[in-house]
């Protein structure tokens, strides 16, 4: 199949991020297996959700992973010209939710596999598609955790996120936390009988904003836009008419972090804020809703060389988003992102990739199965 032909099928299932993604997993598996390539299917601990991993070629030496996850933003924006999961085709320009993120990467992955299965490899390329990528790369982890039953361990990973075919050595590391403060409730002009979540929150948001300031300080990595670590507050929600007491509010934060900073320690002041509530008689909660490290990958790396080849774009020195290039790092296996599609068009209405990304995309799959041949 073309890989337009594969992008269309593949935007068709609306796998939202946190959504079941059975029949996804059940398309690509059958087409993979066309192939006469052996496929398995790894349940998620969630029970409905499940990544997949394939193998091209001997499972006993050392490999290169191709990986990318399956799920998508949802397509909720009323300002898409057209369906979100139907394909939409405009000359050079493919329409549709995840043509970008990441589905374009999986399509010239899967319509580069005929090639690749008719190599003679002598090393292997293996296929690692993840679920919940977007929800904080909640799939891969449990995909990593079992390579060891599945092949030997790889040499490198490719992971494909959208970078215009371009590679990038390097990203921030992202940590996400919900509060959740239980007070008491009661009528408004009676505020000494209970207690104001919402006020409670207050002193929560205020850490927030003096994390932020902090960090805004340094240290300071040039190669990232911005140069430093952040922390913003994304989300809150409290409070039923504004003559109730509100017994409950509930804020989202959110933490990146340059190479060599923990995202998670980002968060440890608004945590001991939170927690130090308890003493004036609140319920909270705090619940680390997702971690991933940051990716840092020197310039002289082979990983990086290889790359640079098979693109004949100089990788680039670090991008501010994240993805699971961070996870991979830290099992001890290189990673790098490349991948077809631009950043810039995901997450937005009218999501788009370019033909010609895809075909560059498939080309340097294939290029790296000719490196990879007796």
């Amino acid at each position: 199949m073309h890989a337009i032909e594969i992008l269309e099928r593949l935007v068709a299932f609306p796998s939202v991020a946190g959504q079941a993604n059975g029949p996804i997993v059940e398309w690509i598996r059958a087409y993979i297996e066309g192939c006469n390539v052996k496929v398995t299917i790894l349940a998620g601990p969630e029970g409905d959700r499940a990544n997949l991993f394939a193998t091209i070629g001997p499972a006993d030496v050392a490999g290169y992973i191709l990986s990318g996850h399956m799920d998508v933003v949802p397509a909720n924006e009323p300002a898409w010209s057209s369906d979100p999961f139907t394909l939409r085709i405009e000359k050079n320009r493919l329409y549709g939710r995840g043509t970008s993120d990441m589905k374009g990467f999986l399509a010239a992955a899967l319509a580069a596999l005929p090639a690749l299965a008719a190599k003679p490899l002598i090393r292997p390329i293996h296929l690692a598609f993840s679920y919940d990528e977007e929800a904080g790369c909640r799939g891969v982890p449990h995909m990593i955790a079992r390579l060891p039953e599945l092949c030997a361990s790889p040499q490198a990973a490719i992971i494909g996120e959208p970078s215009k075919m371009r590679a990038i050595r390097a990203h921030k590391g992202k940590a996400a936390a919900r509060v959740k403060i239980h007070g008491r409730s009661g009528h408004s002009s009676r505020p000494d009988q209970g207690l104001n979540a919402i006020h409670a929150m207050a002193d929560v948001l205020a850490e927030a904003v003096a994390s932020a300031e902090r960090l805004s300080r340094g240290p300071f990595d040039m190669a990232f836009e911005p140069p430093y670590s952040s922390l913003q507050t994304g989300t809150i929600k409290g409070g039923q008419a504004v003559n109730i007491i509100p017994d409950l509010c509930i804020a989202e934060f959110e933490a990146r972090g340059i190479s060599g900073v923990s995202p998670t320690e980002l968060l440890a002041a608004l945590k001991t804020t939170a927690e130090g509530l308890r003493a004036k008689g609140f319920e909270v909660n705090w619940e680390l809703m997702s971690a991933y490290p940051a990716l840092s990958l020197s310039a002289d790396a082979p990983l990086a060389r290889l790359l640079g080849e098979l693109t004949g774009k100089e990788p680039l020195a670090a991008v501010s988003y994240g993805t699971e290039a961070g996870l991979y790092q830290e099992a001890g296996i290189d990673a790098i992102i490349c991948g077809p599609g631009d950043i810039a068009r995901a997450h937005r209405p009218d999501e788009f990739i370019l033909t010609d990304e895809l075909v560059a995309c498939q080309a340097m799959i294939e290029a790296l199965g000719d490196r990879l041949c007796a």
